[in-house]
């Protein structure tokens, strides 16, 4: 174990009087003819510790402490002179464990754009505003495995690299080791994949779900929680190539029981972060209340962040169809009026300024839509009796739009295969897939919530590249 305390320990139990031993990175130091104060943060909080050494004891190892620079300090804990923190370390001792070039360092204390902070991502977790997000995002991880284990659910590692698409879209990125300057060819010009690694054509998954329903249908409930990849190229502020996706399946479930899982699943997600990140959310609502000051008034939101996560936690959300939906934007003053971009009609996927409008303007709530057509649907979706929709949901939250899709999944063989070949799914490769609907075959259900959707709306960021360490976008993966 590591001789040296945590600072966010320190600030906690306030041992006062004690000789204690702290790391950490300087964040800002300033001295008078007598005294230097300097202000360490090891990311454990979002306070940071000051640190009070006397000039004429230290006067050679401070020259060497700037901004940035990684320090060891032993001292004493004692109440603070000064009015900014309750405690203080007297130092004994200091060594400095890395030196900063004070000149070139790119942290300095002034507000930084988030836009440059990305173009630092290696050093942009010693923030405040990015040490709270890696922080937040930690725990929301916790709370996910810590609310499914709690639940009687099995925690299943699907595979990464996959011969399906979930997704049926068709943007996969592809998985070989065939040199890209000598491509092996069949006898008709094509690829032979052959010769590849695997013996044929493989992708990174955009979807752990088709696996995680065989492991529904043989250990009732599990999720997964793992990497996703789309190779879908939108450089909007709402998606990434790679990203966390948390696909819980349940056997038995029908559409009904799906939604209740979700609803109750994202409460709970919410209402462990407002328990176990109090500090670091309330620094994210002052942050969130200085945003929107600088927006126009119409484009503010109507609540403050903390006050958002709340009401959300506190409220049932609103259950509607498809067509209902349909017609509460055709008899909008949106839609009469031209607001909408995109033309509203039946059969349509709803665009997110369309979801946006049902949950910010309309109802205020987040929502769940189900009994979407099933043209705009994948191929696995329940297939409803009315024969032009399937038992689809999606809940929608406020800022955000869609954050949660999925479905009761299509158990009849016939059916399924009969869906497979009208949107020319390979039904030879997905052999396997369809072989669970002749073995055994039950009601079953599951869902996809984006982590750093849930992230962005839990922590108010403007841009889903914020809330990820290392966002991998289009023509872009630096680190």
């Amino acid at each position: 174990m590591p001789t040296h305390q945590l600072i966010a320990k320190v600030l906690k139990n306030n041992a006062l009087n004690e000789s204690i031993t702290v790391k950490g990175w300087v964040r800002t130091k300033r001295a008078n003819k007598n005294v230097a104060f300097i202000a360490i943060n090891d990311g454990s909080s979002l306070q940071s510790l000051q640190i009070v050494a006397e000039v004429a004891k230290f006067e050679d190892v401070l020259r060497r402490v700037t901004t940035g620079a990684c320090i060891a300090v032993e001292g004493l804990l004692v109440p603070s002179q000064g009015k900014e923190q309750a405690v203080e370390v007297l130092a004994n001792h200091i060594a400095v464990l890395g030196e900063a070039d004070p000149e070139s360092y790119p942290l300095q204390k002034k507000a930084h754009s988030l836009e440059f902070l990305r173009e630092v991502a290696h050093l942009r977790m010693r923030t405040n505003t990015f040490g709270a997000i890696f922080r937040i995002r930690h725990a929301l991880s916790f709370a996910v495995h810590q609310y499914f284990n709690d639940r009687g659910f099995f925690y299943l590692h699907t595979p990464i690299i996959t011969a399906s698409d979930a997704e049926g879209a068709g943007q996969m990125f592809r998985v070989t080791t065939l040199d890209l300057e000598h491509v092996p060819k069949t006898a008709e010009g094509k690829v032979d994949y052959t010769q590849d690694f695997f013996g044929r054509s493989t992708n990174l998954t955009v979807s752990g779900q088709l696996e995680a329903e065989l492991g529904a249908l043989g250990l009732g409930l599990v999720y997964t929680f793992g990497p996703t990849f789309r190779a879908e190229n939108s450089n909007t502020t709402r998606h990434l190539a790679e990203f966390w996706m948390i696909e819980p399946e349940m056997a038995f479930y029908d559409i009904n029981d799906n939604m209740d899982l979700a609803e109750d699943f994202v409460k709970y997600l919410i209402s462990y972060v407002l328990e176990h990140c109090p500090e670091d959310m309330q620094f994210l609502d002052e942050r969130f209340a200085k945003e929107e000051a600088t927006k126009k008034a119409e484009e503010r939101s109507a609540m403050g962040l903390l006050q958002r996560l709340h009401f959300v936690t506190k409220h049932s959300f609103e259950r509607i169809t498809y067509s209902q939906a349909i017609e509460i934007l055709l008899n909008s003053s949106y839609h009469k009026k031209g607001k909408f971009v995109f033309p509203v009609q039946w059969g349509m996927d709803l665009q997110s300024e369309h979801e946006r409008y049902l949950v910010e303007k309309h109802f205020e709530k987040p929502v769940i839509i189900t009994g979407y057509p099933k043209e705009i649907k994948a191929f696995y979706m329940k297939q409803n009796p009315d024969g032009r929709t399937v038992a689809a949901m999606d809940v929608l939250f406020p800022g955000i739009g869609e954050i949660i899709g999925g479905s009761q999944r299509e158990e009849n063989l016939e059916k399924l295969s009969q869906r497979m070949q009208e949107m020319h799914v390979p039904q030879d490769v997905l052999w396997w897939y369809l072989e669970t609907r002749k073995f055994g075959t039950c009601p079953h259900s599951g869902f996809g919530l984006g982590f750093e959707r849930m992230m962005l709306f839990i922590t108010g960021m403007g841009n889903i590249r914020d809330v990820i360490p290392f966002p991998r976008t289009p023509k872009n993966a630096e680190f």
